[in-house]
């Protein structure tokens, strides 16, 4: 007999599965089972059948048993995986902690999960750039290829303790995290 997926069958195979901390959702390789109509929009929302998850406790178990393979966003259990839909990241960084100052500063970030993770070499800041309109959309990994995109709240934060390093061979101005320089826009661009 099959059984179609649903966001309770999930839930239940998740919590049955949830040991403390995050599940290895890298090491299972249950079948696809399809596509379920969920999505995670831009603003970091959960929707399921088109309506906002209201329960806050769901949407952070949900989150832990995501996984991103190639381009793809999968809800994975030992059981199934499904496919969801993930409009832009899957997180939201809404605020941070910055310690020290120059390369010796680290920024922290927590995410809309309730997620903490410290910038750095295993948890790289990249910006992207709206080609036609230049603006800027701010990520920084927090696990295994998800991403949170950095709320503009913070990026203008951000944005205030940057500086200016060489970068490839130009000028930058950017964000230092444990030693490591993150640019984020040309010097040259800046008016």
């Amino acid at each position: 007999m099959i059984v179609k997926p649903s966001a309770e069958s999930l839930a239940e195979s998740a919590r049955a599965a949830g040991t403390r901390g995050l599940p290895p959702v890298h090491a299972w390789n249950p079948p696809f089972c399809g596509d379920l109509d969920m999505r995670i929009a831009r603003d970091g929302t959960w929707f399921y059948l088109g309506t906002p998850i209201g329960r806050p406790e769901l949407v952070r178990l949900f989150s832990t048993i995501l996984r991103r393979d190639g381009e793809d966003y999968f809800l994975v259990t030992p059981v199934e995986k499904v496919g969801i839909t993930v409009d832009d990241a899957p997180f939201v960084a809404v605020d941070f902690e910055a310690k020290g100052a120059g390369e010796a500063q680290s920024l922290t970030f927590l995410t809309n999960m309730g997620d903490k993770v410290t910038a750095g070499p295993d948890h790289p800041i990249r910006v992207e750039r709206d080609p036609e309109t230049g603006e800027p959309s701010p990520y920084v990994l927090v696990r295994d290829r998800l991403e949170a995109l950095i709320d503009r709240k913070s990026f203008y934060r951000l944005v205030e303790i940057g500086a200016h390093a060489e970068h490839e061979g130009d000028n930058w101005f950017g964000l230092w995290s444990r030693g490591r320089f993150f640019p984020v826009i040309p010097s040259a661009e800046l008016g």
